[in-house]
């Protein structure tokens, strides 16, 4: 009726709507028999209760389906304009409780999310914990909360206390620790819904408050906090893999162009010791004055802030910042992405603002220069995994592509048409995922077969994370015949 009531207004005026492309006859008799300030009053009248009813229908009668409507615009507006690989700090001093435990503790716009969902289902099929069948589904994950935020809102309207935990009674707890923080999600949803700072918001309320996480996780945050590192029963100190090579500490000489920031991974681990002994070998060549922290690097904290430990991870980056200060530091150079990420992104929240690179855009850098020569061009496929820390999260794309353009016979190959760039699949590992243990199929393993469909001679790595998770895969997968994971330093050494 009201609809009819607007349309005779507007034809009354002469202005017909553009709904309106077959007018309906009583609407054009009704307008017959309406003056000039007549039809233009029923023209704003019925307008706005035309709207009104439609919005009401959407919010009430619906019972909320159609709310993202409403909520999807402000919610692209609304979007988090941090970078993209900083989560939002605890102030853990005047904080009276942290993370997140009821559904009242998520933020304004975190809540808008759960309105603003499309249940498009675009993050459900970007995930890899929903690939390899592991309980989490970021589509059901909103879901889920709006329908649990929409029963108990009239109960929260009338100032009763919300005492539901989401962990208990909305949630399972393995769905919050399957989450390998990859950001696939957030990268593909079309309405700027931010999945995994929620995951990660609830973990540190079963960290910090309750004392709740994987004993493997357990294990990594007392080695974390006795020894500096998450790495429990290595046999290696900070400087093992640096024997013989003459590598500059600031502690004796703090006057270099670059520090060289190793990694817990690259210093403590077996395999991935190469790698740090390979970038050196990279950065003689090229004649670099860089020079490393030695046993005075820690841990950036990446994995603790990750699985919940706020605390614990502040402690690291306020150690580290106060080392980089004091030796005067102003670049960075890493191989690891999980530590670009934090050393750029995160530490400025902490007053540490460092110049910051990653190892593919300065080995891309002093090829594009003529500071390092190949002298022999590799044979063999090579293809190339993108991991999530630098790809989603920092868009670096181009410059481990170019270095291996560069030393190479054979064009490298796309991993995968779809799993590539913005959207290439996670190893597995981020998120605290590397310290887990992981039940059913196992994420690297499918990110394997994608390498071993494209004939790969060699899988193309920039991420010591992304290193150990495939070279499990590798065996696991009978493929160390036909295959080798190579960090794109590691290939780089191999040519000059």
């Amino acid at each position: 009726i009201a609809y009819l009531f607007l349309l005779a207004g507007a034809i009354a005026l002469n202005t017909p709507p553009v709904l309106a492309n077959n007018t309906p006859l009583i609407a054009t008799a009704i307008s017959s028999g309406l003056s000039a300030g007549t039809a233009n009053t029923v023209y704003i009248t019925f307008f706005w209760i035309f709207w009104a009813a439609a919005l009401l229908d959407t919010v009430l009668l619906t019972h909320g389906s159609h709310l993202h409507k409403i909520a999807a615009p402000f919610n692209i507006l609304l979007r988090c304009t941090e970078p993209k690989g900083a989560l939002k700090p605890i102030d853990i001093e005047n904080s009276e409780s942290f993370g997140v435990a009821k559904i009242t503790d998520f933020s304004q716009k975190h809540l808008l999310d759960l309105y603003a969902c499309v249940t498009c289902g675009r993050c459900q099929d970007a995930c890899p914990a929903f690939a390899s069948e592991k309980p989490l589904n970021p589509k059901e994950l909103i879901q889920d909360l709006l329908k649990h935020l929409l029963k108990v809102a009239p109960n929260i309207l009338k100032g009763e206390n919300d005492s539901i935990s989401l962990v208990e009674d909305v949630l399972e707890e393995e769905t919050i620790w399957s989450c390998t923080t990859c950001r696939a999600c957030m990268e593909v949803c079309p309405v700027a819904n931010e999945h995994m700072p929620k995951i990660v918001d609830i973990r540190r309320n079963l960290v910090l408050e309750q004392a709740q996480m994987p004993e493997t996780i357990m294990g990594a945050m007392k080695s974390l906090e006795s020894r500096g590192h998450p790495w429990r029963g290595t046999v290696y100190s900070r400087t093992d893999w640096a024997d013989g090579l003459n590598v500059k500490e600031l502690s004796q000489n703090n006057e270099v162009d670059i520090l060289f920031w190793v990694g817990c991974t690259n210093a403590l681990d077996d395999r991935c010791q190469k790698i740090a002994i390979d970038m050196v070998k990279i950065l003689n060549a090229a004649g670099i004055n860089f020079g490393t922290l030695g046993e005075e690097e820690s841990c950036c904290g990446d994995v603790a802030r990750r699985v919940g430990n706020e605390y614990l991870y502040q402690i690291q980056a306020q150690r580290n910042i106060e080392t980089l200060k004091k030796y005067n530091v102003k670049k960075i150079l890493t191989t690891c992405p999980h530590c670009f990420n934090t050393l750029k992104y995160e530490y400025p929240q902490f007053g540490g603002h460092f110049e910051v690179i990653h190892h593919t855009q300065f080995i891309a850098k002093l090829l594009k220069e003529g500071k390092i020569k190949s002298s022999a061009l590799m044979d063999g496929k090579i293809t190339y995994h993108d991991p999530c820390y630098i790809g989603r999260y920092s868009n670096i794309y181009q410059e481990p592509r170019q270095v291996l353009s560069s030393i190479a016979n054979i064009q490298p190959v796309e991993i995968d048409e779809i799993k590539t760039k913005r959207t290439s699949f996670c190893c597995g590992g981020g998120g605290g995922r590397c310290w887990m243990d992981e039940a059913g199929t196992k994420i690297s393993h499918l990110r394997m077969d994608n390498a071993i469909n494209v004939n790969a001679d060699v899988l193309a790595v920039a991420c010591p994370l992304c290193m150990i998770m495939f070279e499990d895969a590798r065996k696991a997968k009978e493929a160390a015949e036909n295959l080798r994971v190579k960090d794109i330093a590691e290939l780089v050494a191999g040519t000059l």
